[in-house]
Order: structure tokens, then sequence, then C-alpha cells
């Protein structure tokens, strides 16, 4: 039995765990990561969840049948995803392609997409039910890439739960093989996107050469214990929509005008955050902003490539300066940071990665922040037609909660087209964060409200 933030209470019962395999036999070797994969930022399980509505078309169709058949062909040409991370000298990761497949649950629970409410957001009610931890599973090395669990539910519709190692894939990477398991239950014969491993391309040059500012793997002291705590941390979600960007929009200065979106809404939510944490005046603060370099090559990486292909450049300033300066400060460090990824950048990560031992970015006073808003994966169709939620299962990323933020593509219950931003801080500072964004928003009604009438608010 499972309890949410909402009082949901449903329950899931589960199969026991099965691996699936590819569906053909496929070759025994050794595949190495490229020197972005295997930095120690990545060494984690991320999870991804997708809701599915009843499709009256589908009627008599199990989604748990289908996709379990899917999975085990589409792992013909994924088949790296079924074999086990091992590590080499200096750290290095490689894939043992062994076949031994990936974890697989079936699963049901006695309620309906309804009983899920409007919100349908991280934090979800009872994760850990829909997206079981098998033990012994969460390993980085020798164990499974990828568990899935599909769980059917009382309306007709499902949940699609996934959990990558995600020294495999990105988000653009993971999509793509979720696409590709899509295309197969639907009947096709082959991926229209072809699976290319070619991490090479990603690889340090010989011999290892930074030849830019990485102030992202910098090493900082805590000085001043300003890591966030884990104990009380409240989780919610913020919706932005139309009404709440032109709000925010009203703060941009002339000169930059022509920002986009992310740029303002993450120029936001570093200011407002930082406020909210009351550090001292003096303390440096950071952005980290994951930016996609597939286009930033020429040529551009390999069409079907799924390995990460992306950055984390870094804004830097004292928490006095954010507070105090208008939000036009903030917003042009976002944009410099993002502005910084090219091709030279993405090889000199790689060289910094092999001579520095693959440390993990800076995790001290920073913030870091995904968009996930054109990655696609509320897109991906089993059959059933495209997810009514679907991306990112929590708000954190990686093992560090309060540090991260995605930005997930949301419809709100008014049909107004948003992203959603789970966020997650310590309770007195997540009341601060809320008055502070209010302020900004200054809409008719309160993002205060909004969070109580709208959204799930707990402390999981």
């Amino acid at each position: 039995m499972a309890s949410s933030p909402t009082s949901l209470v449903f329950k899931v019962h589960r199969r026991e765990p099965e691996l699936i395999k590819p569906s053909k036999p496929t070759p025994h070797e050794f595949k190495l990561l490229s020197d972005i994969d295997d930095q120690e930022g990545l060494r984690f399980h991320i999870p991804v969840m997708q809701f599915y509505r009843n499709n009256p078309s589908m009627q008599g169709k199990d989604p748990v049948k289908i996709i379990r058949e899917a999975l085990a062909k589409t792992l013909v040409f994924y088949y790296p995803f079924a074999g086990r991370l091992r590590e080499g000298p200096d750290r290095k990761l490689m894939v043992e392609c062994t076949g031994e497949g990936i974890l697989f649950i079936e699963a049901d629970a006695d309620v309906t997409l309804e009983q899920f409410g409007d919100a349908l957001q991280p934090p979800f009610p009872c994760l850990e039910e829909l997206l079981f931890d098998v033990p012994g599973s969460s390993g980085v090395l020798n164990c499974p890439l990828l568990l899935i669990q599909v769980t059917r539910l009382k309306c007709g519709g499902f949940l699609f739960a996934l959990r990558l190692n995600h020294t495999m894939s990105d988000a653009a990477g993971l999509v793509q093989f979720m696409a590709a398991v899509g295309e197969m239950a639907r009947g096709a014969n082959a991926p229209s996107v072809p699976a290319v491993w070619e991490r090479q391309v990603l690889n340090a040059s010989n011999p290892p050469r930074v030849t830019c500012t990485h102030r992202e793997y910098e090493e900082v002291a805590d000085t001043k214990g300003t890591i966030i705590p884990l104990d009380d941390m409240a989780h919610r979600s913020f919706f932005f929509g139309p009404s709440e960007m032109s709000a925010l929009r009203k703060f941009v200065p002339p000169h930059l005008s022509h920002c986009s979106s992310f740029e303002i809404l993450t120029a936001c939510l570093w200011k407002c955050r930082t406020i909210a944490l009351q550090p001292d005046p003096t303390e440096e603060m950071r952005i980290i902003c994951i930016v996609n370099a597939r286009d930033k090559f020429n040529p551009p990486l390999p069409r079907g490539y799924y390995g990460n292909g992306f950055a984390f450049p870094v804004a830097v300033a004292t928490a006095g300066e954010l507070s105090k300066n208008p939000f036009g400060y903030a917003l042009e460090l976002v944009r410099k940071a993002k502005a910084d990824v090219t091709e030279e950048y993405m090889r000199s990560v790689s060289s910094l990665m092999v001579m520095k031992g693959r440390p993990h970015f800076t995790v001290v006073r920073a913030y870091l922040v995904s968009d996930l808003r054109r990655a696609g994966f509320e897109e991906v169709d089993f059959g059933w037609g495209n997810a009514i939620y679907g991306g990112a299962a929590k708000g954190g990323v990686g093992a560090i909660p309060g540090v991260a933020s995605f930005y997930i593509p949301f419809t709100n219950k008014n049909g107004e087209n948003g992203v959603v931003v789970p966020f997650c801080l310590p309770a007195p500072a997540m009341e601060r964060f809320v008055k502070e964004l209010d302020g900004m928003l200054k809409v008719d009604q309160p993002v205060s409200a909004q969070t109580k009438s709208k959204f799930i608010v707990s402390s999981l």
C-alpha cells in the first residue's frame, strides 16, 4: 500500500523482475565510453516517467506484452544497453556487451489516471512503487544499464517508468532509444534513426590539451557550510505559462530583449533561489546550464549518436551581486555561460577529464538547470498516442537533491502550454523562494496560491 502527498492511496502489484535480452544474437565485445560520458557527474541512474491514457483503438491490447517484445527487438540495434559497465585503468569506463539484458518489471495499480489529479508532474505519488529499485541493481558498474517498469492502470491507461545509467546516454540519446522502442511496438522492423555508437568522436586529443576555462569543474571548498542540508526538504513544482513569462520579460533591459525564455527563466530562478538561501553576501554562487552541444560540431555529431553530447557551462557571481543588482545582471551572466559552448570547448572538457581523473562538476553553492522542453519525451508513442506527461520523474539530478531543476513541457488544466519546474529546497528557504517569485510575477493569482491548489507539495 502506498500513499502520496495528495493522500492518494493505491496498491501496486508487481511481478518478479525479469531480464529482457536482445531477440537475436548480438556481438560480445568491449566498447569504450567517451571522455564526456564517463565523468563523475554522470555516474548515476536517472529516472524518467511517462503517463499514457487509455486509447479505445488499442482495446484488448496489453501494453506490457507489446513493450516487452518491442524492447527485445530494439536491443538488437542498441545491444550495448544489454551489457554491463566495467572500469579500466585511469577510471576509463567501457561496456562489456554481454547480452545479459535489461531489467523489466510488469505491474498493476488499482488507480486511474484521473485520480492523480490535474498535476501530473513531479514529485509523483509513490514513485518508489511505480519505479521499483530492484535490490542490487542500482550500482554504476556490473549492473543492468536500464530498468523499466510498465504499470497498467484501472482506467486502461498505463505508466512507463525507466531508470537509465546516465553515462550511457543523455536526454536526446534516451529519447532516441525510447522512440525506437515505440516504432517497434507499432510494427516497424528497424528504427527509423540508426543507433550510432562512435563514442571516440568526443574523446580527448592525444596528448590532451585544455584550451578553455572550466570553472564548472573547479575544486571549491564549502567554507561556510552552504551545501544544502538534506533534512526537511520541501519539494514543489512551479508552472510558468504565457502570463508568467510576460511578467518576467518586464524585468529584461532593452539591450537583452532578444533573450530566450530559457535564459530569462534561468536568471529568475537563480536570483530568487540565491535570495531564498540567504548565503553570506561574499559567497560565490554558481549557475550551471546544461547545453546540448550536438550542433556545435563541424561536421555535427553523427545522426543517431546516442551518447552524452552536452556541456555544463557555468556562470559565477557573489550572492550580494546577484541579490542587489537588477535582473539584467543575472541574465547577462546566463547568456554568456551558454555562449561558451563550442566544439573547442567540448574537446577541452574531454582533455580536462583525462588529465584530472574525470572529476565531478562543482556542486558547492551551485544550481543546475536542464531544459527538457524540446527533448521529445512526451512524443514517445507505443501505440497509445503521445504521453500526457513525459520526462524527469524527480526534481533533482543525481544523488544531490536541491542542486538541480528540469524544465519540463506541460499543459495546465486551462489548456495553457508552458513549462513546469520541479524545485527542491529546505522548507524555510522554499517559503522565501515563493515570496521572491511572487514579487517578480505579480500576476492575478500569486504562485504561492497556485502551489497550494494546483501542485503537489511534499517533503519526500
